[in-house]
C-alpha cells in the first residue's frame, strides 16, 4: 500500500508538470493554430495543409496526455480516500498508483526531447561487423529487436533495403520508423556500435564468441526541409532487386544505387554516401526515396557537426561520440550493459524482445538536449 509520502509526491509531480509543459500556453496555441485550418483555402496547397495537421496534432498530443496525467492523479486521490473508508482495496490503490507514475515519467521523459530534430521519424541503418555469419546473425538480432520496440510503440516500420547474410542474418539494413512523434528522439540513444558475447551456434567448437554491428540513426526529414544536394556530386546506377524467383521484382531493374559524394565542409575531405534502394517494383519511387535517404543523411551530418560545435563550448557538459562501442550484450552472463549511463539488465531476453526503453531513458536523463541545439 503506498504512503501518505509517495501520494503527495505523485500530486506535486502532475502539479509541476503544468508548469514545465507549458499546458496554458500549449492551449492557447492549439486554438490559434487550428483556427487556422478552418480557413476557405486551407487545402488548397495539400502539403502545407498536411503540415499544419501535423503541427495541431502535435500541441492536442501534449494537451491530452496532461489531462490524462491531471485525470489520474485525482483519481489516485480518490482512491487513496476511499481504501481508507474500506471502498477499495490495496491492490486497486497500489495499481492506480503504477499507473499514474509510469504516466508522468513517460511525459517527463518527451519533455526533456527538446533537440528540433527530436519529433521527427527516423532511418535505422544496421550494418554487420566482421565476423561472418555470426556478426550477420548479430546483425538481423539488432534488426529484430528495434522492428519489436517500434512495433510496441505504434511506430511503423519500412524496409528501405536489405542485404541478406551469405549464410544466415544479414549484411545491412536500412530501416524507416514512420508514424508517429519523437522516433528519432527516442531511437538516437542507440547511435554506435553494439557488442554481443555468446557461445555461437555456428562456433563447431562452442567456443565463446564476440561480434560487433553499428548502428546508424538519422531524423528522416521531408518536404519541408530544404537541404541542398548538388548534382555534379550525384550519379545513379539500377539493379534487378533480390527475392523470391519468377516475380516481377527480378525481371526489371527496379533497384536503384545512389552515389554522392560528400565533401566535410571543416577538412575537405570527400567521403561517397552510397544508398540502395528496393522497396517497391517502382524504380522512379525507389528513386525518390533514395534520394529523401540521402537528403536525411546530408541534414543528419550537418546536425551533428553543430552539436559537436557545441560540445566544445561547453566541453565537459556532454560527451557526444557518434560512433564509439555504446552496448554489451552478454548472453551467457545474462547482462545486457550500457557503457554510456552503466545502466544494465538481466533480462537478456526482454531486451532482445524490444524491451529498451530503460536504456533510452537513462541515455536521455544522462544527455539532456536543450531547444538551443
Amino acid at each position: 500500500m503506498i504512503t501518505q509520502d509517495q501520494l503527495k509526491d505523485v500530486l506535486d509531480r502532475a502539479d509541476k508538470l503544468k508548469h514545465y509543459l507549458k499546458i496554458d500556453e500549449k492551449q492557447m496555441e492549439y486554438e490559434e493554430e487550428e483556427l487556422r485550418t478552418q480557413a476557405p483555402d486551407f487545402w488548397e496547397d495539400p502539403k502545407r495543409a498536411q503540415q499544419q495537421m501535423k503541427k495541431v496534432k502535435g500541441i492536442k498530443r501534449w494537451l491530452d496526455d496532461y489531462q490524462e496525467v491531471h485525470t489520474m492523479a485525482e483519481e489516485l486521490q480518490l482512491a487513496f480516500d476511499f481504501y481508507h473508508e474500506e471502498m477499495v482495496t490495496e491492490e486497486e490503490v497500489d495499481e492506480d498508483y503504477s499507473k499514474v507514475i509510469d504516466a508522468i515519467e513517460k511525459l517527463e521523459l518527451r519533455n526533456m526531447l527538446r533537440q528540433k530534430e527530436d519529433p521527427m521519424e527516423a532511418v535505422i541503418k544496421i550494418n554487420s561487423g566482421a565476423g561472418g555469419t555470426e556478426a550477420q546473425d548479430w546483425a538481423s538480432m539488432l534488426m529484430r529487436m528495434y522492428m519489436r520496440w517500434c512495433e510496441a510503440h505504434g511506430y511503423k516500420v519500412t524496409v528501405a533495403d536489405i542485404q541478406d547474410g551469405d549464410e544466415a542474418g544479414i549484411k545491412s539494413v536500412t530501416m524507416e520508423v514512420e508514424g508517429g512523434e519523437f522516433a528519432y528522439g527516442y531511437l538516437k540513444s542507440e547511435n554506435g556500435v553494439h557488442r554481443l558475447v555468446r557461445v555461437s551456434p555456428y562456433n563447431a567448437q562452442g567456443k565463446r564468441m564476440t561480434s560487433f554491428a553499428s548502428v546508424f540513426v538519422s531524423p528522416l526529414i521531408d518536404d519541408t526541409i530544404e537541404v541542398y544536394v548538388d548534382p555534379a556530386k550525384l550519379s545513379w546506377d539500377t539493379f534487378r532487386s533480390s527475392g523470391a524467383g519468377g516475380q516481377n521484382v527480378n525481371k526489371v531493374e527496379s533497384g536503384v544505387r545512389l552515389r554522392y559524394w560528400y565533401t566535410d565542409p571543416d577538412t575537405g575531405e570527400e567521403e561517397e554516401i552510397l544508398i540502395e534502394n528496393t522497396e517497391t517494383r517502382d524504380q522512379p519511387k525507389n528513386k525518390e526515396k533514395a534520394m529523401l535517404l540521402l537528403k536525411s543523411q546530408l541534414y543528419d551530418r550537418a546536425m551533428k557537426k553543430r552539436l559537436e560545435a557545441k560540445a566544445k563550448i561547453e566541453a565537459g557538459k556532454k560527451k557526444i561520440e557518434w560512433g564509439s562501442q555504446i552496448r554489451s550484450y552478454v548472453f551467457d552472463d545474462r547482462r545486457v550493459k550500457d557503457h554510456r549511463t552503466n545502466y544494465q539488465t538481466t533480462d537478456v531476453d526482454g531486451v532482445m524482445n524490444g524491451k529498451i526503453d530503460d536504456f533510452i531513458k537513462a541515455y536521455l536523463m544522462e544527455f539532456p538536449t536543450t531547444d538551443e541545439e
